[in-house]
């Protein structure tokens, strides 16, 4: 009975734990660069998920080609889609106008979803897609308002369709192949994979400068611990357990979420069309996975 009310308060608490990932990256990132950033805290998960696998004698996978699979997703969830936003908002994109595009990706999933992985998605989910995507919208739109939206170039925008298209493909690509890991050793992989990346890509492009700020540190504690420890395992357990375009949807409720956060935290005010939206994508979402 305890296991299955957990599985079903998992979407909840995934949305409400990857919303605080965009307020601890506006905690964090004035006091080190975004790649940079993103180095220290693989590294640190890195060494924290070494340790547990080295306590509980967790086995890494004996068949090559799902380590291979798994440096796929991991490069794929955590350094191309990480990566992709961040780089964007440093080339001037709107945080809002990136959580927009990033927030394509349920409707993307759905339409790749039945070639791919064969699963079948009926008229009410693509009617509860295109509700979430307005919902979202709706709470995106007095976000932006007062936005110039020539202050950035093509680059700034490559940057974040490159995150949506990872965020899609690597959630479709974990769904596939790499269901059957073992989650400590699998994540590992996978960071490994993602520091492989990201590392050279600052040491080339970055000063690799922190300032160390109380600030800065809660927020690099908050990623590590509860982003990439805690709502990364509830994302690939989600992925095992449902269907990807289902698991999809929930990504609609993450922008309306970090608004509410938003609001709590930085006063930033909550308009009646933006709670408009909140409404009309959780019903959205609801549409999607209801059975």
């Amino acid at each position: 009975m305890k296991e299955h009310a957990w599985t079903k308060a998992m979407p909840g608490v995934f949305v409400m734990l990857w919303s605080t990932g965009f307020i601890g990256a506006k905690y964090g990132l004035p006091y080190a660069e975004p790649f940079t950033f993103l180095v220290m805290r693989f590294i640190i998960v890195i060494a924290l998920l070494g340790v547990v696998v080295g306590i509980f004698r967790a086995k890494f996978p004996s068949d090559p080609k799902l380590w291979l699979h798994l440096a796929v997703s991991g490069l794929l969830v955590h350094a191309v889609y990480l990566g992709g936003v961040f780089a964007a908002i440093r080339l001037g994109v709107p945080s809002g106008l990136t959580a927009l595009v990033a927030g394509l990706q349920p409707l993307l999933t759905a339409a790749v979803v039945g070639p791919l992985l064969g699963e079948k998605v009926g008229p009410r989910q693509w009617g509860g897609l295109a509700l979430g995507l307005i919902g979202v919208a709706m709470v995106l739109s007095t976000r932006l308002t007062g936005v110039r939206f020539d202050g950035f170039g093509w680059d700034g925008m490559a940057f974040a369709v490159a995150a949506l298209l990872a965020i899609t493909c690597g959630t479709l690509y974990q769904k596939r192949y790499c269901t059957g890991m073992d989650l400590r050793t699998g994540t590992l992989i996978q960071y490994l994979a993602a520091l492989a990346v990201v590392g050279p890509a600052a040491l080339a492009t970055e000063t690799m400068v922190v300032q160390w700020t109380l600030p800065f540190v809660l927020a690099l504690g908050w990623l590590v611990l509860v982003l990439s420890l805690g709502a990364i395992s509830l994302l690939m357990t989600l992925i095992r357990l449902g269907e990807a375009a289902k698991v999809a949807s929930f990504f609609y409720l993450v922008p309306p979420m970090t608004a509410l956060l938003a609001w709590a935290l930085f006063d930033e005010v909550l308009t009646p069309l933006a709670l408009g939206g909140m409404v009309a994508t959780a019903l959205g979402v609801a549409l999607v996975v209801r059975k």
